[in-house]
């Protein structure tokens, strides 16, 4: 009988197939290993007084020791609420907060998600690892009292994330067991992810990405998971000869520095039984080097941490693979609405806002009702991406709304430039946006990372053959990286503020 919460992932798949892979000379799991130790942990939380229902911030890079307490959290039928290790002692206790934590979970030593907790007055619990056994301490004492764990149902909430905070303060996104499932579901038949899959972690495991679109997804089709400690280019075909892994799933950044690397880390003409791209657009130019140089399909997927990650994909062969769009819907219900949030679904081929329907989405943001009356229109979820969906029912993704540029009435998409900026043999990176200006409102700039000799006419000359003029970035600047997101993505108000000064 397939799984229905999180809880059952483990104990549904065999026992004696392995579960979690640490390269390198790490723990390897069989589910049957893992499942004992989840259950174990999940008494150990009982114990020390988690509540179901209630939040547990879990401040752990990826490993073994975060996704034993994640599932352990699950387990118990709390909320798990991953954060950035990274985050500063303001930005933990903003995410601590509005999730009502009622525990952080954080490694030894000093750490600013422990400060933050402390602030708050919230329970802290240290993990750390021996070998394969999680040892939880609480004021240097490790727990060991243990009590029977209550399973969770469907619509009980799994998992608490917020919106990366594009043109707002992050929200809050409740996911409940339910949504997570379906989700899963979705992905693993997307990929037709079996026993045999072996997946490459390679984002964090504090995001939707890494978390649902690769760890839980392949814990769905019983697979196993390869989880380095982070993504390092220097080890990934290595650990990819070691362990046989069979896909994996990136930002388009991390595909570009492994195609950069690829001749001089000898990386194999044949690899993959396919190569997973979300999060942000890929370039079809990335998309053809993608191919060409590792010999696998590339299935572009667009996703969101509303929609629990996935909502379409990139068909496996012998399905189409249309460099430019995002594939198919994928279990969810996918249409092209006005751009005035009227209701009113537009007819195939017509640009609007792309909205969707499915067990996948939330039941809306947590103690936000302004932002849920905006957000859900006749039962669709407005995703605020703007597209285009053709007959064959391929989505391509034209910009974020809030991020088109209005160049004296002229709506310009940022993805359309950002593609022809990286169809120049000499651009590696690109990101163009809007700066303000007094004749025409707005303006395009752009932001370029080289990786060959060209200035910025020249660069400007190009776009002019792919480009009407007004689409034609007025000022080129010339970097050496670009500023990203914890999970890769490069965000324009912050590649505006960097290069442009906010436009002021």
């Amino acid at each position: 009988m397939p799984a229905e919460t999180l809880a059952e992932l483990l104990p549904s798949a065999d026992q004696n197939a392995p579960a979690v892979v640490v390269p390198e000379g790490g723990p390897k799991l069989t589910y049957g290993e893992f499942n004992r130790e989840v259950e174990r942990v999940a008494g150990l939380l009982a114990a020390n007084g988690v509540e179901r229902g209630r939040a547990v911030s879990i401040v752990l890079p990826n490993g073994l020791d975060f996704m034993t307490l994640f599932m352990a959290v699950a387990r118990t039928g709390s909320i798990a609420a991953p954060l950035n290790a990274a985050y500063t002692v303001d930005e933990f206790k903003f995410f601590m907060e509005d999730a009502n934590s009622q525990l952080a979970i954080v490694p030894p030593g000093d750490h600013a998600g422990r400060d933050a907790a402390n602030a708050l007055g919230i329970p802290v619990l240290d993990a750390s690892l021996n070998g394969a056994d999680l040892i939880l301490e609480s004021n240097g004492t490790g727990l060991t009292e243990t009590a029977d764990v209550t399973p969770p149902t469907p619509n009980d909430v799994a998992l608490f994330l917020h919106t990366s905070g594009t043109t707002s303060r992050p929200k809050g996104v409740p996911l409940t067991h339910g949504n997570l499932i379906t989700s899963l579901k979705n992905i693993s038949e997307t990929y037709e992810l079996s026993t045999s899959d072996i997946a490459m972690v390679v984002m964090p495991l504090f995001h939707v990405h890494g978390l649902i679109g690769v760890a839980l997804s392949t814990f769905y089709s019983g697979g196993s998971i390869v989880v380095p400690s982070r993504f390092s280019a220097s080890t990934f075909w290595p650990v990819q000869a070691e362990t046989n892994a069979t896909w994996y799933s990136a930002v388009p950044t991390i595909h570009q520095v492994l195609l950069l690397r690829a001749d001089d880390d000898h990386a194999p003409e044949s690899s993959f039984r396919f190569i997973r791209s979300c999060s942000s657009a890929l370039a079809p130019t990335v998309f053809h080097a993608l191919e060409k140089r590792f010999g696998a399909p590339v299935l572009e997927a667009y996703g969101m941490t509303e929609a629990s990650h996935q909502m379409s994909s990139s068909p496996l062969p012998p399905g189409d693979r249309k460099p430019g769009t995002v594939g198919k819907p994928t279990g969810v219900e996918v249409a092209i609405m006005d751009m005035e949030g009227k209701g009113d679904l537009l007819p195939t081929g017509s640009t609007g806002e792309i909205v969707i329907k499915g067990r996948n989405v939330m039941h809306g943001y947590n103690n936000n009702p302004d932002a849920n009356a905006d957000a859900f229109v006749n039962g669709w979820f407005r995703t605020g991406d703007q597209g285009v969906m053709d007959d064959a029912g391929y989505l391509a993704l034209t910009g974020r709304i809030k991020e088109l540029i209005n160049r004296a009435g002229e709506k310009i998409a940022p993805l359309e430039v950002d593609a022809v900026l990286l169809q120049h043999d000499a651009v590696a990176e690109a990101v163009c946006f809007a700066v303000p200006d007094e004749k025409y409102g707005e303006v395009v700039h752009a932001a370029v990372v080289l990786r060959g000799n060209v200035d910025e006419e020249s660069i400007r000359e190009h776009c002019s053959q792919h480009l009407a003029g007004f689409k034609v970035p007025d000022v080129i600047y010339i970097a050496e990286s670009l500023p990203r997101t914890a999970t890769g993505k490069i965000q324009r108000r912050h590649v505006s503020a960097a290069f442009a000064g906010d436009g002021s």
